[in-house]
């Protein structure tokens, strides 16, 4: 989420090291043309030997303390996580693995198959007929474990000893209890017998268990360092028919292969083969294999459920630029461009000094710069050269806290992360960083795309911001990729996560931004690794961006009656925003910053004029967001694209701090082709 409430793994590579030839490709030092990760093995990038001095020469400080955390001893605190909410706040949020919920409860834990609701402006999941699992003792839970798409819950009794380990998985039906001394867990309804397992009803929904318990009654025992498997089946197919699929599942992993057109993830179920499902966009293109044994209705459309220990799923590798491509324009409009671009570099104000507002003037004038370089406005790129090399030089002094309290960064040793002086939408509280840290990459990497020299001095910080979101593996200093979401494919926004409908995200387009800045960043440093792990990452925030907030699928939700979707939650997705209840900034949260690396905006020109139309009605550009929307409108044609151009000069006076007249332009002047 944009937190505007307050406004609002890179694995081993295979082979050994890899060769970056350019954006177009990344190819690996052996004959293959692909770049793979082995699963979950020890980065070879940003790892505990690289950040250890980085962490070890800038400031440390811990800007506003986050409380006391549910957390084992020795964790890495998961910030971002889709699971977050069981960490932090007051007590114990539901989250929702899917297709389940799950949540804590005062005297165990409860499982849940949502129900879903659709109206106006929600598509939502109900907290409908939970199973409780009841444990007697129980005084406190705490996460004692969590891996790319799992997270174990202890269940402590009052002195703190664990009496059972709960693993709940993304993807997956069931959650595994794991007795760490003989416990009966008691539910408020009877089981009977289900051939090889047992079955109980709770409202409408059917819940199934098996594994080494034994059931009697409401009661199941389950004794010292055995397992039992609660499961959900889909409506319609038997209890029976699922109880030898229904293993436990004792960790999970991801590897990733990028090629020159695509990428292709692959989520590891140890265990298995288990009970798994697929979301529509790994639907999309699945490479799993195997007999679909039912679907399940969720928020997002159909889930169809296999027997599998592996999902595998290959999506579209968007091209990751500097700046517009504008070696087509004519010269008559190289020359507008030449003289818009002086202008507005004669005509900016001073830089913001928070790390949001801060970062996206850093990036527009990297898009300038852009712009200056390739239409021969000579006097304006040194300007913005020199205005650019300055400010980023002063953000990544590593003791620049020291000195003043704004336009540097700390190390805060209590949550493991990089913060920002001054903070804003609850950056201190781990909010939006990979919003805020990809304007910084982004403005870097363009910056120093032909200066080693210069990537070398701003590196000491610039790498930690890098490392601090996309970290390839738990170093200790960061949590590994903190927060990024391998199995939903995109980011989470909320450090927190102090919600009952888990955590979300609302500005997809700037998490799509952040990944394409790093991939910028890592080649400006050569970091051949960590700009594959970044391409990957962009790929896949791409698809997500794409398949639930900008172009859904909505079909299956009759009674919604919009275009896009606004914020993605854990159980709902909501039109609406965190800032502002006008249709415009709806949809300009899903376009901004329209970066050259935002191909995937363009990927569906039929839905394009109708979210137009539903943000600016019969074409009143000239209002707050209205610019992004106008550049949006140039997506669905080349004569919507000319019929913007005609446009954009009326809206000198509407124009967003993270966008210039220059690149609104030139980025219409691109798509008129």
């Amino acid at each position: 989420m944009n937190v505007r409430m307050n406004r609002r793994t890179l694995c081993g590579l295979v082979g050994g090291g890899v060769l970056a030839t350019g954006l177009g490709s990344l190819t690996a030092c052996s004959t293959s043309t692909t770049v793979k990760s082995a699963p979950e093995a020890q980065s070879t990038v940003l790892d505990a030997s690289t950040v250890a001095p980085l962490i070890g020469a800038i400031t440390k400080k811990t800007v506003k303390a986050l409380g006391t955390l549910r957390l084992a001893d020795g964790l890495t605190p998961p910030t971002n996580r889709w699971f977050t909410g069981l960490v932090y706040g007051d007590k114990p949020q539901p989250v929702f693995p899917l297709p389940l919920g799950f949540g804590v409860t005062s005297t165990g834990v409860e499982i849940w198959l949502p129900k879903l609701f659709v109206n106006d402006k929600t598509i939502g999941g109900q907290h409908d007929a939970p199973l409780a699992l009841n444990i007697a003792g129980v005084a406190g839970a705490v996460v004692s474990a969590y891996d790319v798409a799992s997270v174990t819950v202890q269940l402590r009794d009052g002195s703190g000893a664990g009496l059972a380990d709960v693993r709940v998985v993304q993807g997956s039906p069931a959650v595994t209890l794991t007795a760490l001394r003989d416990v009966t867990v008691t539910s408020p309804t009877s089981y009977s017998s289900a051939g090889k397992a047992w079955q109980a009803t709770v409202g409408e929904t059917v819940y199934g268990v098996g594994g080494d318990v034994s059931v009697s009654g409401s009661d199941v025992k389950v004794a010292s360092g055995k397992s039992g498997v609660w499961f959900v089946p889909p409506r319609g197919v038997a209890v029976g028919d699922l109880a030898e699929s229904a293993r436990a599942v004792t960790g999970t992993s991801a590897g990733y292969e990028v090629e020159k057109d695509s990428v292709t993830t692959t989520l590891r179920y140890a265990g298995g083969p288990t009970l798994v499902v697929a979301m529509p966009h790994h639907a999309s293109d699945l490479v799993t294999t195997g007999k679909v044994l039912g679907t399940y209705d969720s928020i997002f459309g159909p889930l169809a459920l296999y027997a599998t220990d592996t999902l595998a799923w290959r999506s579209k590798r968007w091209e990751i630029r500097t700046g517009l491509d504008l070696s087509t324009l004519s010269g008559d409009q190289k020359k507008r461009l030449a003289t818009q671009v002086a202008s507005d570099v004669a005509g900016s104000r001073p830089y913001p000094t928070d790390t949001y507002f801060g970062g996206k003037a850093l990036y527009r004038d990297a898009m300038l710069l852009e712009i200056a370089r390739q239409v021969g406005a000579d006097a304006a790129a040194e300007t913005v050269t020199t205005r650019l090399t300055a400010e980023l030089t002063a953000w990544t002094e590593p003791k620049g806290a020291e000195s003043r309290a704004t336009r540097c960064f700390v190390y805060d040793e209590a949550t493991h992360g990089i913060v920002g002086l001054e903070p804003s939408f609850g950056s201190d509280e781990f909010n939006d960083h990979h919003f805020h840290y990809g304007y910084f990459l982004y403005a870097a990497g363009v910056l120093c795309a032909n200066d080693s020299a210069l990537a070398g001095k701003l590196a000491p910080v610039m790498d930690l911001l890098a490392a601090d979101i996309a970290s390839g593996s738990d170093t200790g200093f960061f949590p590994q990729r903190r927060p990024f979401d391998v199995y939903a494919s995109h980011s989470w926004a909320s450090g927190t996560s102090p919600f009952a409908d888990g955590n979300n995200q609302e500005s997809s387009a700037e998490g799509v931004n952040a990944w394409a800045g790093l991939a910028l960043w890592a080649k400006a440093r050569g970091n051949a690794g960590l700009e594959a792990e970044a391409v990957w990452m962009h790929s896949l925030e791409s698809q997500a961006a794409a398949a639930y907030w900008l172009a859904p699928d909505l079909s299956p939700f009759k009674g919604f009656t919009h275009q896009v979707i606004g914020i993605g939650w854990g159980a709902k997705r909501d039109y609406a925003t965190w800032f502002s209840a006008d249709a415009v900034a709806v949809l300009m949260i899903q376009v901004l910053p329209a970066s050259p690396s935002s191909g995937y905006l363009g990927a569906a020109p039929d839905r394009v004029a109708a979210a137009v139309q539903e943000a600016v009605g019969s074409g009143d550009f000239a209002k707050t967001y209205g610019d992004y929307c106008l550049l949006y409108s140039a997506l669905a044609s080349k004569d919507a694209a000319a019929k913007a151009l005609d446009i954009a000069p009326s809206l000198a006076g509407v124009i967003d701090d993270g966008l210039s007249m220059s690149y609104l332009l030139a980025y219409l002047m691109v798509h008129q082709g």
